[in-house]
């Protein structure tokens, strides 16, 4: 771990634990401990946002080109998105561990490195954009509620937050469009240099014209977005279900406020591991809004921690077994080269 990213860490356990402590461990832990086997329920049926995100992905699959076929399905896309979001949950890798490790799932499972990388890429942004949508949807809900209380301090922070996102995918998407891996890897030759990166550039750049290619396949691109966002509004039944666990239910529109607006703090605050604290802190802000108690958004955001553990512990299972494998076919011969 980078010495940054331990000092993120150290920040994000300091605001987590200083809230939990704030609102009363003991307050919080009995209003959690009432979901009960709901928590299960609860984890299980983020299954279903995972299954349309690995649609979102597996839309951008193109089985053959330049004469290279691959017999890569949705199965597969599935697998690489549940690894990388236990990756991204549970280890300190920031948010960019996931999608690497996505990618080396799928040219794993046969896909050539710059057409996986590309696909990748591609729907990580669709899915950024989604979730700018997504919390803009969120924030005219806001309004409203806003408009009948003290809450515009509340309403400028969040605006915030999905200003901070959206400068962010604009400036990801203006990168890619100016070759992004081809001028990261030209910076990283100038830092390191010594050595011959010509190879390596190459790499780069046809994984640059890999991305170009995609973006061009707009009716492609157009249905990761698509799936991206039904993704993000379908995982508003998570928050639905773990207040009604919790004791304090909610309604549709109050589920989707909370979820929306949420995942847009928590997405600002993406160099901290997991988000830590901030999405804490985040519901925390949000709870007024819809009548919640401060134990209980709490224990909503641990709901989702004990799904993101549920969930990722197999996740990072799965990615060890399979990269020994993986390692295992190499050294005896049997891994195809799809460079």
């Amino acid at each position: 771990m980078s010495r940054a990213a331990l000092i993120l860490l150290s920040i994000g356990t300091a605001l987590f634990v200083g809230l939990l402590a704030w609102q009363g461990f003991g307050s919080v832990a009995s209003t959690l401990l009432t979901a009960g086997w709901g928590l299960a329920l609860v984890a299980a049926f983020h299954l279903v946002p995972v299954l349309l995100d690995a649609g979102a992905i597996s839309v951008l699959f193109h089985p053959r080109r330049d004469g290279i076929h691959h017999d890569l399905t949705w199965r597969d896309a599935l697998f690489a998105r549940w690894i990388g979001e236990s990756v991204n949950s549970l280890l300190p890798a920031g948010q960019i561990g996931g999608p690497v490790v996505m990618v080396r799932q799928l040219s794993q499972r046969g896909m050539r490195m710059r057409d996986a990388a590309a696909a990748i890429t591609v729907s990580t942004t669709a899915q950024a954009l989604a979730q700018i949508i997504f919390a803009l949807g969120g924030l005219l809900l806001f309004g409203a509620y806003a408009a009948h209380g003290a809450l515009h301090d509340l309403q400028t922070a969040t605006l915030i937050a999905t200003g901070v996102l959206g400068a962010m995918i604009v400036g990801f998407y203006y990168a890619q469009r100016r070759g992004l891996f081809g001028r990261l890897l030209g910076v990283v030759s100038k830092v390191f240099g010594k050595r011959d990166w010509s190879s390596l550039m190459t790499r780069a750049e046809a994984v640059d014209a890999a991305v170009q290619a995609m973006y061009r396949e707009r009716g492609r691109v157009a249905a990761s977005f698509a799936m991206s966002l039904l993704g993000w509004i379908v995982g508003t039944v998570e928050v639905w279900l773990a207040l009604r666990f919790l004791g304090h239910p909610v309604d549709w529109v109050d589920a989707l406020l909370l979820e929306s607006l949420g995942q847009a703090i928590r997405g600002a605050a993406f160099m901290i591991p997991g988000s830590l604290g901030v999405q804490e802190g985040g519901y925390l802000l949000l709870a007024p809004l819809v009548g919640l108690p401060p134990d209980a958004a709490l224990a909503l955001s641990l709901a989702k921690r004990a799904r993101e553990i549920l969930l990722g512990l197999p996740g990072l299972l799965v990615l060890h077994f399979s990269e020994r494998s993986w390692q295992r076919r190499r050294a005896l011969g049997r891994v195809p080269v799809v460079d």
